[in-house]
């Protein structure tokens, strides 16, 4: 069992900066996936960005690649996402979630844990 809680959310204006973080707690191993999603209003759930706990190895949504990146802490069990350059259409709420195993990670379903999310707010 993993259990996943975000922080960092907030309210930013276009263009600043915000840092989340991911903190796990539970059985994590090297082979873990972690992964942010995030949800606006009316809108599907969807991918931001993951990473391998043991590895590093990155991925993210063309959507965000070049502005947020994603890394973690070992020692720490936490997870970030910092996000820089941040636009109106990046207001959502924001999950951290994991996945036994090594997996795309790119769709939720590839998730088996998921936290309580944290709200970002954009404005312009």
């Amino acid at each position: 069992q993993v259990q996943l809680v975000e922080s960092g959310g907030g309210l930013v204006q276009a263009g600043g900066s915000l840092r989340l973080s991911c903190a796990a707690s539970g059985r994590t191993f090297s082979s873990t996936t972690m992964g942010w999603f995030r949800q606006a209003p009316g809108k599907e759930r969807e991918f931001v960005a993951r990473i391998f706990w043991g590895g590093g190895s990155t991925y993210y949504a063309d959507s965000v690649k070049g502005r947020f990146t994603i890394s973690r802490d070992n020692a720490k069990n936490t997870v970030y996402l910092q996000m820089n350059s941040l636009k109106p259409e990046d207001t959502a709420v924001y999950y951290c979630a994991a996945a036994r195993g090594y997996r795309s990670g790119s769709d939720r379903y590839d998730y088996d844990y998921w936290g309580q999310g944290t709200q970002v707010t954009v404005s312009s």
